[in-house]
C-alpha cells in the first residue's frame, strides 16, 4: 500500500492542472493504479495525512467516486472488511472539510452493508464506545476521539432510517438495527442532550460564551437530526419513554427563540436548531400521535409563541430565510394538530388570539413586499401570487413563507366543525351523521368571515402606503386561501363575496396594483367554486389587469402575470368566457404589442385558451396562427448560441396546442366550412410553419461563419417543433408540394437534430415519435420520391453525406435503450423503417447499417433484462425478428459477435415470448404472423446446422412455433367473427366512480393504518411503473413483404420437409399435436406417424 501513495500524491496534484495533457495522462494513471487491491486503502491515507488540504479533499473526492462506481462489484474487491473499519475511524479524527467528504464515501458502504443486508454487527457497539470516550462527552480536549466527528458518523448512519425501507410492506417493523442504535446510543445521549441545552439556554444572553455555545449547539443540532431520522418513519420502542425529556428540552430552547434580526454566525446554530425541532413536532404529531398526546397543549403553545412573532413589524420586515422558514413551520405545526380530534380541542380556545396576533399580522403588506415587487417581480410573484405559469426554480427553503402557511392554517380553521369524535354510534348511523353536518356552523362562518369583513375597501383617496391598503391586502391574501371552504356554501355566497370585495377593486383601487395583483390572484385560486353567472364580470376584470399599464413609476408586470395566471386556471377548471373571440384578440394584441419578458406568459396563455376552446375558436386558428408565428420570429436569434429562450420556446407551445385543437377540430364535424375551404386553411398553416421552421433551423445555421460551420441547429423546443413539422407532413399529399413545403430539407435538418439527441424526455420523445410515424406515411402516399433515402450533408458530422432515413433510425436506435416507453414506441418505428422505404440497390448498404444498429440496440437491451421476464422482451425480440428475416447473415453476426451464442439467446427468449404461458406475449395478428416466420426460419436454421448445446433450443422453438401457429389461426377467426361491431359500454364505470365520489367523507380523518395502506400501495404502484411494463399492449406490426408470406405453407412445408427430426422424442405433447390435428386436418399423415 505505501508503495501507491507517493504515485497517488503525484497524479492528484496533476488534475489540478490547467494543461490538458497533464490532466488526460493523471486520469488515466490513477484509472491503472485503481486496478491494484489496496487503491482504496492508499487514497483513505492520503485523504486523512496528504501534505495539504487541496491534496486531502482531492483523495476524498476521487474516493467517493471510486466507491460508488465498485459498489455493486464484489465486496472483496474493496477488501471491505479492512477498509470499512480504517474508514470509520478516519471519519472519527477527520478535519471539518474531508470530513464532509468522506462521510459521503461511509454512506454508500453504511446503506448497503449496515442497513440492507445488516453484515456489519461490531459498527454499533464501537461507535457506542467511541461516543462514550469522545472529547465534549468527557470534557477532555486532548480525548483521542471527536464527539463531533462520532455524531457525525451516528447521523450519516440513521438517514437512511429516515423512509420505511420496505415501503410495499403495510405495517413494516421497525428494523433491528434502528432499534439497537436508539437503546444503546440515542437514550444514554438523552442525558447528554439534556446537560448541553442547559448550559446553551443559560448563555443565550452572555456574549462571552460565543466560542463556548457554538461546539455545544452543534452537538444538538446533530442530536435533533438523529431523532428526526429516527422517528420520521418509524418509532423505537426505546425512544417512545424519553420523548417526553426530548420534547421539554426542545421547548426551553423554542422558547428562548427572538427572531427580531437577522440571523449572524452567532445565532444560526441557533435557528437551524429551532427549525430542526419544528420539524421533529411535526413529524410526531402526524405520525406517532398516541406517543406524544399529552405533550399536545406543550406544543401548540410553543408554536403560537413563534406564530405571534408575524405580529411584530421589526420582525416581519428583517425576515431572512431560515427566520420565516421558522414561522412557517409553527404555524404548520399548528395546521397538523388542529386536522385531529383532541388536537382541535386544544387549538380553538385559541382561534381568535390566533387571526389577531399571528395569521393576520402575517398576510398583511409590508415594506419587504413593496420592495421585493420593485426589485424582483418574478421573487414577489412565485411567492406570494403562485401559480402554474413558470416552474418552480430557486432554493427550496424560499417556498416555505410565513405567508402561505398563514393561509393554509387558515384555511384549515375555517374548514373546521368541531372535534371529529367517531363513535360505534356514529359509525353505524351515517345518515344520521350527513344529517348533523348539514345543520353544523364552520368556523368559517363563525369567526372567520366575519373578522376579514370588518377591514373596509380601500378606495381612490387610500394611498399604497396606508394602512387600510395593507390591512385589505391581507384580507384578500385570506380570501385566497379559501378556497375549499367556498366550495361547501352555496353559489350566492361566493357571488356576493366576490362582487363585494374582490371585483370593485379593479374600478376602485386601479392604481393601487398590489391589491389588482392580489385580487387576480384570489379569482385564480377560488376558479373551481366560481359561478359560471358572474364569468362576464370576472373575465372584464381580469382582461382589464392584463392590459394595464405601468402606474406612476410602479412596475405593473406582476398585474399582468397573475392576470394571465388567473385566466388559466379558469380555462383549465372549465369556466370559460362569454366571448372567446375577445379574449383571443387581447392576448394576440399583447403578444404583438407587449414586452419581451411578457411574451412567455402570454403564449403560454394563449395555448391553454386554444386547448379549452377547442372547437369553439377553431375558425380563428388560422388567424392566431399568423399572429404567432410572427411574434415568434421577431424572437429567433440570428445565431442560435442564445438559445434556448424561454419566449421561443413558449411560442412553439403555443403553435403546438393550436395545432392539436386544428387537427381535432379538422377530424370531426364541428368546423363550419367545406373541403376546399378548410383544405386551404390547411395548405396555409403548413406554408407557414415550414417558413418559420427554415427559418428556425436553416437561417440560423447559415448565419454561422463558415469556419463553425460545425455547429448544428439549436434543439430548444424539438417536441413541439416536430409537432408542426408533424402537421405540414400531413398536408402534403403530391410530389409538387412536398417541393414547395420544402419538406426534404426540413426533415434533412429534424434528422440531423434527432439523430444528436440526448435529453431522453417522455413527454418531450412523444411528438418526435409521432412526427417520425407520419414522415412514414407520406412516403406511403408519394412513394415515388423515396425522399427518405434523399442523401444530404450533414450538420451534426460535417463532411458526411447522410440520408433522413439514417439520421431517424439514429434517434430510433437510441430510444430503444430509452426508458422503458420510449423503447416501445422506437421498436414500432423499427418495423416502418425497415419496410416502407424501397432501398435500390444502391443504398443496401444504408439498409444495412441500420438494420446492424436497430439489432445491436435491441440485442443490448434485452441482455440487460433477460434474467427478469418483463413485457419489453416482446418488442426488443421482435425488432431483432423483423432484422433477421430482412439480413439473416448480418444479424447473426451481431448477435454471435456481442456475447458467444447470441443466435440462441434470442432463439430461446423467442420461444418464450411467443408461447401461451407468458404474460404479455404476442397477441395481434401481425406480432404473431412475425413471430410464426422468425420461429419457422430459427427451427430450419438449427436443424441445417445444428449447434452446440442446441437441442434444447430447437426443441422449445418448434413447440412455440407450434403454439403460435394455432394462436394465430384463433386471433384471424375470432377478429372475422368480431368486425362487424365492437361495443364499449362505460356506464358501470361512470355509476362506479360516481358511487365513490358521493360516498368519500372529508371530515373523516385518516387512521395510521389507513395511511400506512395507502403508502404501501402508491409504492407497489411506483414500482411497477419503473418495471417497465406500462405499453405491454397490442401492436399491429408494418411487415412489408413479410405480410405476404403464407404463413400457413411455411410452416406445413416445414414439417413435411423435416418432420421426422422435428417429431422425434416426444418434443410435442399429445394435446398440442391434438390441437394441430384439430385444426390443419392435412397434417394428419405426419403427425399421426408421431
Amino acid at each position: 500500500m505505501d508503495t501507491l501513495i507517493p504515485e497517488i500524491c503525484r497524479l492528484l496534484n496533476d488534475t489540478l492542472s490547467p494543461e490538458k495533457a497533464v490532466l488526460a495522462s493523471a486520469t488515466d494513471g490513477l484509472d491503472r493504479l485503481s486496478r491494484f487491491p489496496h487503491f482504496p486503502l492508499s487514497l483513505l491515507a492520503v485523504a486523512t495525512g496528504g501534505d495539504s488540504q487541496g491534496l486531502r479533499l482531492a483523495a476524498a473526492a476521487y474516493l467517493k467516486n471510486f466507491v460508488r462506481s465498485c459498489m455493486d462489484d464484489d465486496p472483496q474487491s474493496l477488501e471491505l472488511q479492512r477498509f470499512r473499519n480504517q474508514l470509520a475511524q478516519a471519519l472519527l479524527q477527520a478535519e471539518p472539510a474531508v470530513l464532509k467528504v468522506l462521510v459521503e464515501v461511509f454512506r454508500l458502504i453504511v446503506v448497503k452493508n449496515f442497513v440492507k443486508e445488516n453484515t456489519w454487527p461490531e459498527l454499533v457497539p464501537e461507535l457506542t464506545s467511541v461516543i462514550q470516550r469522545s472529547n465534549l462527552i468527557i470534557q477532555d480536549k486532548n480525548a483521542q476521539w471527536s464527539t463531533l466527528n462520532a455524531l457525525t458518523v451516528l447521523q450519516t448512519i440513521l438517514r437512511p432510517f429516515q423512509y420505511f425501507l420496505n415501503p410495499k410492506v403495510r405495517n413494516e417493523s421497525v428494523p433491528v438495527q434502528l432499534e439497537i442504535i436508539a437503546q444503546e446510543i440515542l437514550v444514554p445521549l438523552q442525558a447528554t442532550f439534556h446537560d448541553f441545552v442547559n448550559k446553551v439556554t443559560l448563555s443565550f444572553q452572555d456574549p462571552f460564551q460565543d466560542q463556548v455555545q457554538s461546539k455545544l449547539e452543534e452537538i444538538i443540532l446533530i442530536i435533533c437530526k438523529c431523532m428526526y431520522f429516527s422517528v420520521r418513519s418509524y418509532m423505537p420502542s426505546a425512544l417512545g419513554p424519553i420523548l417526553p425529556s426530548f420534547c421539554h428540552d426542545l421547548f426551553r430552547i423554542l422558547d428562548s427563540l427572538s427572531l427580531d434580526g437577522a440571523s449572524d454566525d452567532g445565532s444560526l446554530l441557533r435557528l437551524k436548531i429551532a427549525k430542526r425541532g419544528l420539524i421533529i413536532f411535526s413529524a410526531l404529531v402526524t405520525r406517532h400521535r398516541k406517543h406524544v398526546d399529552r405533550l399536545i397543549p406543550s406544543v401548540v403553545d410553543c408554536a403560537f409563541k413563534i406564530a405571534k412573532q408575524s405580529g411584530n413589524t421589526c420582525v416581519m420586515q428583517n425576515l431572512d430565510c431560515i427566520s420565516e422558514r421558522i414561522i412557517s413551520l409553527a404555524f404548520d405545526v399548528i395546521s397538523y394538530i388542529l386536522e385531529s380530534g383532541p388536537g382541535w380541542r386544544v387549538v380553538s380556545p385559541h382561534f381568535s388570539s390566533l387571526l389577531d396576533n399571528a395569521i393576520f399580522p402575517a398576510l398583511v403588506l409590508n415594506q419587504k413586499d413593496i420592495l421585493e415587487w420593485d426589485e424582483d417581480a418574478e421573487e414577489y410573484i412565485r411567492k406570494n401570487l403562485p401559480s402554474d405559469i413558470d416552474e418552480i426554480s430557486g432554493w427550496a427553503e424560499d417556498l416555505f413563507t410565513a405567508r402561505k402557511s398563514a393561509i393554509n392554517l387558515l384555511s384549515v380553521i375555517a374548514m373546521s366543525k368541531g372535534p371529529r369524535i367517531a363513535t360505534a354510534t356514529t359509525k353505524r348511523k351515517k345518515a344520521d351523521k350527513s344529517k348533523g353536518k348539514q345543520k353544523e356552523s364552520s368556523i368559517g362562518e363563525l369567526l372567520v368571515i366575519p373578522f376579514l369583513s370588518k377591514f373596509p375597501m380601500p378606495y381612490h383617496g387610500d394611498k399604497a402606503s396606508s394602512k387600510i391598503v395593507h390591512n385589505y391586502y391581507g384580507v384578500l391574501m385570506a380570501y385566497g386561501g379559501l378556497p375549499d371552504f367556498l366550495r361547501e356554501r352555496n353559489s350566492e355566497y361566493t357571488t356576493t363575496l366576490v362582487r363585494n370585495r374582490v371585483l370593485p377593486l379593479y374600478s376602485s383601487c386601479p392604481f393601487v396594483p398590489y391589491l389588482v395583483a392580489t385580487a387576480n390572484w384570489i379569482i385564480g385560486e377560488l376558479a373551481s367554486c366560481l359561478p359560471q353567472a358572474m364569468s362576464s364580470d370576472v373575465y372584464d376584470s381580469l382582461i382589464k389587469a392584463l392590459t394595464m399599464p405601468d402606474i406612476n413609476g410602479i412596475n405593473c408586470y406582476p398585474v399582468r402575470a397573475s392576470a394571465a395566471g388567473a385566466i388559466i386556471r379558469l380555462l383549465e377548471n372549465e369556466y370559460v368566457p362569454p366571448d372567446w373571440l375577445s379574449v383571443l384578440e387581447v392576448v394576440v394584441n399583447q403578444i404583438a404589442n407587449g414586452e419581451k419578458n411578457e411574451s412567455s406568459f402570454l403564449f403560454h396563455l394563449l395555448g391553454t385558451a386554444v386547448e379549452a376552446g377547442q372547437n369553439i375558436i377553431s375558425a380563428h386558428i388560422p388567424m392566431l396562427i399568423s399572429s404567432v408565428v410572427g411574434a415568434i420570429v421577431n424572437h429567433i436569434p440570428p445565431i442560435p448560441d442564445p438559445w434556448p429562450q424561454v419566449v421561443v420556446e413558449r411560442g412553439f407551445a403555443a403553435l403546438a396546442a393550436i395545432t392539436k385543437t386544428w387537427e381535432a377540430s379538422s377530424a370531426g364535424e364541428a368546423l363550419e366550412h367545406d373541403d376546399r375551404k378548410w383544405e386551404s386553411a390547411q395548405a396555409v398553416i403548413a406554408r407557414t410553419f415550414a417558413t418559420l421552421l427554415y427559418q428556425a433551423w436553416a437561417v440560423s445555421v447559415q448565419s454561422i461563419d463558415s469556419a463553425d460551420r460545425s455547429t448544428s441547429p439549436p434543439l430548444s423546443c424539438l417536441d413541439d417543433a416536430s409537432t408542426l413539422l408533424g402537421l405540414i407532413l400531413k398536408s402534403a399529399t403530391k410530389k409538387n408540394e412536398i417541393e414547395e413545403l420544402k419538406i426534404p430539407e426540413l426533415l434533412a435538418l429534424w434528422s440531423d437534430l434527432i439523430s444528436d439527441w440526448h435529453g431522453w424526455e417522455e413527454m418531450e420523445d412523444l411528438a418526435v415519435f409521432d412526427c417520425i410515424q407520419e414522415a412514414v406515411n407520406l412516403q406511403r402516399r408519394c412513394d415515388s420520391t423515396n425522399f427518405l433515402l434523399t442523401r444530404i450533408s450533414s450538420r451534426v458530422s460535417p463532411g458526411v453525406d447522410q440520408s433522413i432515413i439514417e439520421g431517424v433510425s439514429a434517434f430510433v436506435t437510441k430510444g430503444i435503450m430509452a426508458y422503458p416507453s420510449a423503447t416501445w414506441r422506437a421498436c414500432s418505428c423499427v418495423h416502418e423503417l425497415l419496410h416502407v422505404p424501397s432501398f435500390s440497390f444502391q443504398m443496401q448498404c444504408v439498409k444495412q447499417s441500420i438494420i446492424t444498429s436497430f439489432t445491436q440496440a435491441a440485442f443490448s437491451h434485452f441482455k440487460d433484462l433477460r434474467n427478469k421476464p418483463t413485457g419489453l422482451w416482446k418488442p426488443l425480440l421482435l425488432v431483432i425478428s423483423s432484422c433477421y428475416i430482412l439480413c439473416p447473415e448480418i444479424v447473426e453476426q451481431v448477435l454471435d459477435r456481442d456475447e458467444d451464442n447470441g443466435f440462441m439467446i434470442v432463439a430461446c427468449g423467442l420461444a418464450h415470448v411467443s408461447s401461451r404461458s407468458f404474460d404479455s406475449g404476442i397477441s395481434s395478428v401481425s406480432e404473431i404472423k412475425l413471430a410464426v416466420i422468425t420461429l419457422e426460419k430459427f427451427v430450419e436454421r438449427l436443424v441445417a446446422f445444428p449447434l452446440e448445446d442446441g437441442n434444447k433450443v430447437l426443441q422449445d422453438c418448434l413447440v412455440s412455433l407450434m403454439e403460435a401457429f394455432l394462436h394465430l389461426k384463433e386471433v384471424e377467426e375470432k377478429e372475422a367473427e368480431e368486425s362487424d361491431s365492437e361495443v364499449i359500454d362505460d356506464e358501470y364505470s361512470d355509476e362506479e366512480i360516481s358511487d365513490n365520489e358521493d360516498s368519500e367523507d372529508d371530515d373523516q380523518e385518516e387512521t395510521q393504518e389507513e395511511f400506512l395502506d395507502r403508502y404501501a400501495k402508491a409504492a407497489d404502484e411506483l414500482s411497477e411503473v419503473v418495471a417497465g411494463d406500462i405499453e405491454d399492449g397490442v401492436q399491429d406490426l408494418e411487415l412489408g413483404p413479410v405480410d405476404e408470406i403464407d404463413v400457413r405453407e411455411e410452416v406445413l412445408s416445414l414439417i413435411r420437409r423435416h418432420h421426422q427430426v422435428l417429431l422425434k422424442g416426444q418434443v410435442l405433447s399429445s394435446g398440442l399435436i391434438q390441437q394441430m390435428l384439430d385444426a390443419f386436418p392435412e397434417c394428419t399423415p405426419l403427425l399421426q406417424v408421431h
